[in-house]
């Protein structure tokens, strides 16, 4: 079989595995929208628009959240199906091993990580922020306030960030020597050009000392500074907010807390949580597909299904904890996302190489 023109098994089961993956990857996420909302119906005092838009971004959410579940769980029905249908017994007999009918799922669901990880670079990142923001009925409630913060050697406050309209109301910088402040800047407006911050109208003024007393100042009228480079106000907005960011916008405020000489523990957990972490459904996917009886003589059904959906939840619990542990420092974050999945794919591969070629 190549490539560009596959068997007609390949076609059955990429089929069936896919029926299976979309049934139980929509069920989970409309569950979990639903769940969600009675949770939440008392707080919604919006128009019935407002009801629809949370139901969307819950539903938004809870796909990027629960697709390496339906990953897994697609593959322990499949199966289940496969056996209970003796079609399983019937493919090894027609001659094809485990490692050949492994890869129709395979390849699905690396394509759905793919998929999953693509959306992750766009504002699909951001639903569970856009629903929390209806759920407290403040639709247009985008602006940040009071924030403080480390740029470089200086000290920066910005009284009001609008990181949609990308500007920032009240910017002012100190730059401070041991107990000294040697300068400031203030403007009342900046605007983000996509690189860095324009402030306008800035007033910057030089403070003279002498035998550390200060003596005067000297004020200086700036019609621009450029300044805050690599700020993003999504990622200032992150940062300081608790929001949740974006591949991208990951990426790049770690590199930007990497020059900062700043602790980026955080900001790597996120990452990690959409890049790494998933890939341990891949993993599962190679154990249970080797793992889980081939015939229906060989397995208790229940007990099958029981220990197989078991594991996979231990499993994910685990790394959403760990995952917790690395966001707030307590250990690495490449200790608690990428070590555990390092191992789990240690012991996949361990499996796909040497496990039996036989029915059993």
């Amino acid at each position: 079989m190549s490539v560009l023109n596959p068997k007609l098994y390949f076609f059955y089961l990429l089929k069936l595995y896919l029926k299976n993956l979309l049934a139980i990857l929509f069920g989970l996420s409309f569950a979990f929208a639903a769940i969600d909302y009675f949770q939440h119906a008392d707080k919604m005092s919006g128009s019935g628009n407002y009801v629809i838009l949370y139901l969307f971004y819950t539903w938004e959410y809870s796909l990027g959240l629960l697709y390496p579940l339906a990953i897994v769980f697609a593959l322990i029905m499949t199966k289940l199906a496969l056996i209970r249908n003796n079609t399983m017994g019937a493919f090894h007999a027609f001659g094809y091993d485990k490692k050949t009918l492994l890869m129709p799922m395979l390849l699905l669901g690396f394509l759905t990580y793919g998929i999953f990880t693509f959306l992750h670079t766009t504002e699909f990142s951001y639903a569970k922020d856009k629903g929390e923001l209806l759920l407290e009925n403040q639709m247009g409630a985008y602006n940040v306030n009071n924030l403080f913060f480390k740029y470089n050697d200086t000290f920066v406050y910005i009284d009001v960030l609008d990181p949609i309209a990308k500007t920032i109301k009240d910017i002012t910088i100190f730059k401070v020597a041991g107990d000294q402040v040697r300068y400031t800047i203030h403007s009342p407006i900046a605007w983000f050009n996509g690189e860095d911050w324009d402030a306008k109208d800035a007033i910057v003024k030089t403070h003279i000392y002498k035998n550390h007393v200060l003596q005067r100042y000297n004020e200086e009228h700036k019609k621009n500074i450029k300044t805050l480079t690599g700020y993003k106000p999504k990622i200032i907005e992150s940062l300081y907010e608790g929001k949740a960011l974006n591949i991208v916008d990951a990426w790049n405020t770690w590199r930007l807390l990497r020059t900062q000489n700043l602790n980026s523990d955080k900001i790597r957990a996120s990452f990690y949580e959409k890049v790494v972490v998933p890939l341990f459904s891949l993993a599962l996917l190679i154990i249970l597909f080797f793992k889980l009886p081939f015939h229906a003589r060989m397995m208790n059904v229940g007990a099958v299904i029981a220990l197989s959906l078991g594991s996979t939840f231990v499993i994910w619990g685990l790394l959403f904890g760990l995952n917790q542990i690395g966001s707030n420092g307590v250990l690495s974050p490449e200790v608690t996302a990428i070590l555990p999945i390092i191992l789990l794919w240690m012991y996949a591969i361990y499996v796909y190489m040497t496990d039996e070629q036989s029915i059993a």
